[in-house]
């Protein structure tokens, strides 16, 4: 810790190429409550920490016909006070607004929780059935990556060595829409996922769903993209059968471990019970949208 190397720099061109040159291990900060949490607990040592608050392109969230640009430092709090934003897509900022204490809001990201590829990060599986697209940056150039593949394993990403993360991409809202994100822990608060589900669906003028996406978090090494929730719900007005049919493909794409909070078994049967809730809670949100 001693011969750690800080630098904060002005532009992301200067953190692209700090980072990139490093010949030993180095991170960047968004920030920080994952990353100083490990470096204090010994469970990582880098050489370098390039923070990435002071780059002012990263620090907005900007609005258009298109969505929404969210830049990779703007905290979790000022995600929640967004009111467009909120309105835009709630599911989304149910999952921010779990990321820790509200101090820890003030200073997390959705990019660090994201690229701390915890299996139960709690904003990741809506910003996937949001179709987020995350904009990448190295030295290479730029490139484009739905949120969803770049978590590979846990505390691992698909990021290679210079790339930061200095954007996040939310589509505009089709009319008739809603999503929800919710999750069972032993705590109200200040705990990990146990199960984490988001559902994203759109209605057409008769209340047939025409479109959903289906995110499960902390029952496997990877936040799951389940197809299958989807296409049992696409064709019906989300009614008790689609929802059973939902629920189970759910179940069916579960791969959890045993751990301290929570059995195998006990997973796939909370998983199956807190889909349908989520899926009522989107479809709800899409009648009044």
């Amino acid at each position: 810790m001693s011969d750690l190397r800080y630098e904060a720099p002005a532009t992301l061109a200067a953190a692209v190429k700090l980072l990139a040159g490093s010949r030993g291990f180095a991170r960047a900060m968004a920030g920080g409550t994952d990353l100083i949490v490990q470096m204090e607990t010994d469970l990582i040592e880098p050489e370098l920490l390039v923070d990435l608050k002071k780059i002012a392109a990263l620090r907005t969230i900007k609005a258009d016909k298109s969505g929404f640009r969210i830049g990779a430092a703007v905290s979790g709090m000022e995600m929640v006070e967004h009111k467009a934003l909120c309105k835009a897509w709630p599911g989304v900022i149910d999952g921010v607004k779990l990321i820790g204490s509200i101090q820890v809001k003030g200073r997390a990201t959705v990019a660090g929780n994201l690229c701390n590829a915890s299996p139960g990060a709690d904003s990741v599986p809506p910003m996937v059935t949001a179709g987020a697209i995350a904009r990448v940056v190295g030295p290479r150039g730029t490139r484009k990556v739905p949120v969803e593949k770049i978590p590979v394993g846990p505390g691992k990403t698909s990021l290679k060595k210079g790339e930061i993360i200095e954007s996040f991409i939310l589509p505009a809202r089709a009319k008739r829409s809603g999503d929800a994100y919710m999750r069972f822990t032993p705590r109200t608060e200040m705990d990990i996922a146990v199960v984490g589900i988001a559902v994203n669906l759109t209605l057409d003028a008769k209340g047939v769903c025409t479109a959903a996406r289906v995110a499960l978090g902390a029952v496997a090494p990877t936040v799951l993209l389940v197809d299958a929730c989807a296409k049992a719900l696409i064709g019906t007005k989300v009614d008790e059968a689609a929802l059973d049919k939902m629920a189970g493909a759910a179940a069916a794409a579960c791969r959890p471990i045993d751990d301290k909070r929570g059995t195998k078994e006990f997973r796939i049967k909370t998983t199956r019970v807190l889909a349908k809730r989520v899926a009522l809670k989107a479809l709800e949100r899409a009648r009044n949208g």
